[in-house]
């Protein structure tokens, strides 16, 4: 093991939590003023609506950005600690997201097996509970979005189930971050060698 898996990127993983959680905040705020522009046109409710718009897409942005580069970052220490494990490219952990039809399931699959290969007994068959929970939130979020604009627009219920279903998706993640952060460093300690003491 070298030297670069012994370094938890632990600043860019909770710069990152922060990041999606703001994120989803300012969500929130978006669909509002998105509502109200909706339900009652005009000027005041406009600038509302894009400028809360224009913050949220900064914000996601950001946390994109941190979060792929945290996932690769993850990834790297995971094939450094566990060599024989099964982990995704380089490419493929950043490309998957991007690719249309192959994102709404490969992102899951390759944060699996990064959380696998980052467990010094990544041999064991490890519950997926977290990240599907995390993913299943995600992807509800997107259906319910593209859905309720068709069938729906300006529907309080569709809000309120959309974004709660955001926030979840940003915690689970959050949690699925701290997860993997804390198995890779577990596997750091069992793996790092012992200093002998000096002899007196």
């Amino acid at each position: 093991m070298t030297s670069t898996a012994r370094k938890a990127p632990s600043l860019l993983a909770l710069s990152a939590q922060a990041a999606i959680g703001a994120a989803a905040v300012a969500d929130v705020f978006r669909a509002a003023a998105v509502r109200a522009h909706y339900l009652h046109p005009g000027d005041g409710p406009l600038h509302r609506s894009g400028f809360i718009s224009m913050i949220f897409f900064y914000l996601m942005t950001l946390a994109i950005v941190l979060f792929l580069v945290w996932l690769a970052r993850a990834r790297g220490n995971a094939q450094e600690l566990s060599p024989r494990a099964s982990v995704p490219s380089r490419g493929w952990t950043i490309g998957a997201w991007f690719i249309p039809a192959v994102n709404f399931y490969a992102p899951r699959q390759l944060v699996l097996d990064i959380e696998r290969a980052s467990s010094a007994s990544w041999e064991q068959k490890r519950g997926a509970a977290l990240v599907n929970l995390w993913w299943a939130a995600w992807m509800m979020h997107v259906v319910v979005l593209v859905v309720g604009a068709v069938v729906a627009p300006g529907s309080m219920a569709v809000l309120v189930v959309g974004e709660a279903l955001m926030i979840a998706a940003a915690v689970l993640l959050g949690l699925v971050i701290h997860r993997v952060m804390a198995l890779q460093d577990a596997a750091r300690g069992a793996t790092l060698p012992v200093t002998p003491l000096a002899q007196a």
